[in-house]
């Protein structure tokens, strides 16, 4: 191996330790690689003095030097007693080592004489030295070293999740391309696809729990079992949930997963699921589920390189203004417009929502307004956002004007259908391509919006006795709203008797409150009979109990907190891993270890995520 010049010298250096690094440097004996060109010009210059016996001590030695090179530069003395040719100096400065090696061999007066040549060493006997079984070149183990995943510290990159809408991405695997299934196989793959069909017709028959077991049950690669049309309405059915939650969110992600690694391609759709998941699935998005929203968004543009469209963009401004983060729901905002996305009617009810939490009513009017002037129709939906909005800004006298009109200007509001999850889908459907229709032929709007509903619905009443049962106490008004939501045949909700037990807890205990313990046991006694008569269609969660109890505590005695634990748990409907936590939480309750009774206690408790039920 030939050694570059920027190193000559090292040998003698290695050896020869015992010279300070001060004296090294001092006496310069390594010479810079330009000077060791300049070789052949120092052999014809005359000796220079030989210097203080103090400064060059047990550095240069004859001696030393000619043991050097006998042993590392064998046979290097024949060529003084030949003519050599002319030299090049990058040659001679490469075959010396040093300045003083160089003065040594080729200075004058050297009369030493040298040992003769050492015998060339046998390569294979070198190597018979070290075991070289199974042995590699050195560059094969540099790239061992420098590629961190074939060390076994961390797992292979695996295939990378893509987002197409190309033809032939989208429809792979076909009905021939799929993988073989086993015979065994072939019944739980019917009752897969049945169980689909189902659900995407009848939400309510089939559990999406139940899908993922039997999908569960297919052999892997799973996804390659399933042609590309059933892949997609297995997709779909488990990325739109009735609730976002964090079960079924943990479902859909598994799903992606298996889409990854049987190497196939999600569409822009259903990327946009979960990018939907990361963000909602929490009842209050937080800094974390933004940061999610956000990574999921870069990997969907900057590594599959497929743009996001309207639906994207309204998840992320969403969960920006839900975060607090307003600064980015404005740069969000900044680039749907240079990008030329047109607002929806999902972009403006979320901009309502988003002046709403800013506090600033003029915003959530103008919002509104922009809305009606785009010709996007108004329902009922879109006026509770404004009604939120308002209370929130504290101007209850305009969310009462708002909801009075939407009570008396509507003829058919008494016998408007009660709404569930798959008329909710449908009907915001149905709004959609009205508005578009609108758009195009202005003179049919009018009748368009004249079919759509504008009565309270469920929802409105929840905004309302929430605020007045919560923020305000005004328990008259709360009776009042209880009174129309009878008047219209809006059935009572658990949210609503939810509400009604954190204003007891934050308004009563005290005498001469509206909030009596009287009131208190005809609402649970209501709670009660609306549970009995509805059975599974009134579903009394965590939430609910923990609450009546918390109230039952402050307004009540502690038997008949007992008395109102024992008749919630006959009738609550909790996981078993949770009845526990229930019980430890009920015996806190009971010895004053869960909340202070205090007004501010129970704001503070109000205002935390896990308390927030709409």
């Amino acid at each position: 191996m030939k050694l570059p010049g920027r190193v000559d010298g090292s040998f003698c250096g290695a050896v020869l330790v015992t010279r300070s690094t001060a004296g090294v440097a001092r006496n310069n004996v390594f010479p810079r690689p330009h000077a060791a060109r300049d070789a052949p010009e120092t052999r014809s210059r005359p000796a220079q003095p030989t210097a203080s016996p103090i400064t060059n001590q047990g550095f240069f030695c004859p001696r030393s030097s000619q043991w050097l090179l006998s042993t590392f530069m064998p046979g290097l003395e024949t060529h003084k007693h030949r003519t050599a040719p002319a030299q090049n100096p990058r040659r001679t400065a490469r075959a010396y080592g040093t300045a003083a090696a160089s003065h040594a061999l080729h200075g004058p007066g050297t009369r030493q004489r040298l040992p003769p040549p050492a015998v060339v060493q046998d390569k294979d006997k070198m190597l018979s030295y070290v075991d070289q079984s199974d042995v590699g070149s050195a560059e094969e183990y540099f790239e061992f070293y420098r590629d961190p995943y074939r060390r076994g510290y961390a797992a292979p990159d695996g295939p990378r999740l893509q987002v197409s809408e190309n033809k032939r991405d989208v429809q792979f695997p076909s009905k021939d391309e799929t993988a073989m299934v086993r015979e065994e196989t072939q019944p739980v793959l019917d009752r897969l696809q049945a169980a689909i069909g189902q659900r995407l017709r009848h939400p309510h028959r089939y559990s999406l729990d139940e899908i993922y077991k039997l999908y569960c049950q297919l052999p892997e690669p799973r996804m390659l079992c399933l042609t590309w049309q059933w892949r997609n309405r297995l997709l779909k059915v488990m990325g739109t949930p009735q609730k976002r939650d964090m079960d079924s969110m943990l479902r859909y992600f598994a799903l992606v997963a298996d889409v990854k690694n049987a190497g196939l391609t999600l569409r822009r759709s259903q990327w946009n699921f979960a990018l939907a998941f990361a963000t909602k699935y929490a009842a209050r998005a937080s800094t974390q589920e933004m940061e999610s929203a956000l990574r999921i968004w870069k990997e969907m543009e900057k590594e599959a390189h497929m743009m996001g469209n309207e639906v994207t963009f309204n998840i992320l401004f969403d969960v920006a203004a839900k975060a607090g983060n307003f600064t980015l729901a404005d740069m969000i905002y900044k680039e749907m417009e240079k990008r030329g996305i047109e607002f929806n009617r999902f972009h403006h009810v979320s901009l309502i929502h988003y002046f709403g939490l800013k506090l600033d009513s003029g915003g959530v009017r103008a919002a509104y307004r922009e809305m009606v002037e785009s010709g996007e129709m108004i329902d009922t939906v879109v006026l509770n956002c404004v009604i939120s909005g308002l209370l929130r800004c504290g101007e209850e006298a305009a969310a009462e004007e708002t909801y009075q009109r939407m009570k008396n200007d509507h003829d058919m509001a008494s016998e408007m259908p009660q709404k569930d999850y798959m008329m909710n889908k449908v009907v915001t459907k149905v709004l959609m391509m009205f508005s578009r229709v609108g758009k195009q032929h202005p003179e049919l709007k009018k009748s368009f919006q004249t079919n759509v509903r504008l009565a309270p619905d469920l929802r409105t009443y929840k905004l309302l006795v929430n605020h007045y049962a919560t923020r305000v106490g005004n328990l008259q008004k709360v009776a009042q709203y209880l009174d129309e939501m009878k008047h219209l045949k809006i059935a009572i909700h658990p949210t609503i008797f939810l509400a009604l037990f954190k204003g007891f807890y934050m308004h009563g205990g005290y005498p001469g409150s509206d909030w009596s313990e009287q009131r208190l046991q005809g609402v649970l006694a209501g709670f009660y009979q609306a549970h009995d008569e509805r059975g599974a269609d009134f579903r009394i969660d965590q939430w609910v109990v923990i609450w009546a109890l918390r109230a039952v505590k402050k307004c009540s005695s502690n038997e008949a907190l007992i008395q109102t634990f024992e008749s919630m748990s006959q009738r609550w409907v909790i996981s078993p891993e949770r009845q526990q936590f229930m019980h430890a939480l009920f015996q806190n309750i009971l010895h004053d270890k869960d909340l202070k009774s205090t007004r501010n206690d129970g704001l503070e408790q109000m205002r935390s995520k896990d308390a927030q039920w709409f």
